[in-house]
């Protein structure tokens, strides 16, 4: 819905708004993929113990950004509201990665690839089914420490791999979330033993509450939309209690 100039505003805007984060916490863009960016934490840039860190906490700040982004757009195309709401997803994993000048002949570039990268682009499309801004592994919270607040959001078998994965929310900073978070994040755990243990009325029950505590709360809506399809179509018997994405 844009003209090419506005887009080519709005993009420009976007990407160094989203870039600032991730140069102050010492990440480095890899590139820009569309209106997609790929960072990485690594040495001899940050230290091993500070890169999971580094990148949620840019993660956090990011989100916030994508917050006002909202308020920003229209007045930098001159219009009274953007085409369509702009959101923010974020992907973050922790892994052993391959880390050289990769490419051809013609193009080479210092870059990073492997498991640990796909899974992070996979959880930043996961996302759009949790209604959620901010994904990340089991591993890059061990790593995060307590500097950040988190809630487990889910157990997921991604596209590419086979064994399920503890999938969390970074929710903020260390000791910043209000009284309505705290109770989201409390229900909400609730709700996911009570919905890993087949107890579907109890699930229901605690997401529906963990709505009442913070209305709209994107993963609390998927996850009781996801119960009440297992009240009519229960998992098979020897279901683990994980979900397996079918798309990137």
């Amino acid at each position: 819905g844009m003209t090419p100039q506005g887009l080519v505003k709005v993009m420009n805007h976007y990407l160094s708004t989203m870039s600032g984060p991730i140069r102050s916490h010492r990440g480095i863009i890899d590139k820009y993929i569309g209106d997609a960016i790929m960072a990485y934490w690594g040495p001899p840039f940050t230290e091993h113990g500070e890169q999971a860190s580094l990148a949620c906490l840019a993660a956090i700040e990011m989100a916030d950004r994508g917050a006002a982004l909202r308020t920003e757009l229209p007045e930098l195309l001159g219009v009274r509201a953007v085409p369509s709401d702009c959101d923010v997803r974020i992907g973050i994993a922790t892994g052993e990665v391959l880390v050289g000048s990769i490419g051809s002949e013609f193009m080479m570039s210092y870059t990073v690839m492997g498991d640990a990268v796909n899974l992070a682009s996979r959880l930043e499309g996961a996302n759009k089914i949790y209604g959620s801004h901010s994904l990340a592994s089991a591993p890059a919270i061990a790593a995060a420490g307590d500097v950040i607040e988190v809630r487990e959001i889910d157990r997921l078998v991604v596209v590419g791999q086979t064994k399920p994965e503890s999938v969390f929310e970074i929710m903020g900073r260390k000791g910043e979330l209000t009284e309505k978070q705290v109770a989201l994040r409390e229900r909400y755990a609730e709700g996911l033993a009570a919905y890993r243990e087949r107890r579907w009325d109890d699930a229901l029950r605690a997401f529906h509450t963990a709505l009442e505590a913070v209305p709209g709360d994107g993963p609390s809506i998927a996850m009781a939309a996801r119960v009440e399809n297992f009240r009519v179509n229960p998992p098979a018997a020897d279901w683990d209690g994980s979900w397996q994405l079918d798309q990137k």
